[in-house]
Order: C-alpha cells, then structure tokens, then sequence
C-alpha cells in the first residue's frame, strides 16, 4: 500500500457491507516485497485492513489460487 492509496482502502472497507472478505493476491500486498524500502510504501496490506487469506506469489500461480480461493472457502463456511 502507498500513501495515497491507504486511506481510501481504508474508507472502502469501513464502507463495505458485512460480512466482508478480503484477500490478498501476489507478494506485494503479502510482504511488499521489492517494494519494501519505496519511499512512498507504508505497510504490507494486514497492517492496514484486516486480511482473510494470502495467495503468495509474483504472479501468483492458478493452482495456488484455487488454493486459496478453497481455503475461503472453508473459512467462510465454518463461521
């Protein structure tokens, strides 16, 4: 996330109906990783809204998107 971008994330989610999921696809939102000493980053994305399920990856591959998509899922189904 940068700065600019954070507070606005932060808006929509307040403003998103219940229940609400959110799911962080590829390294950067994950780690920030290549991004992680930029100037204009702030925090990886769980440090700013709360965050269901990783799929990690720089791109993320499709089985680990089913993957993730399946832990969702299960998650959702659960609560």
């Amino acid at each position: 996330m940068n700065k600019k971008s954070a507070p606005i994330l932060k808006n929509i989610y307040a403003q998103a109906p219940r229940p609400c999921f959110v799911v962080a696809v590829g390294t950067c939102p994950c780690s920030q990783h290549m991004f992680k000493d930029s100037y204009n980053t702030i925090a990886p994305l769980d440090e700013i809204i709360p965050v269901d399920v990783y799929i990690p990856g720089c791109p993320p591959k499709p089985e680990a998107i089913i993957a993730g998509i399946a832990k969702l899922i299960k998650k959702v189904t659960r609560e």
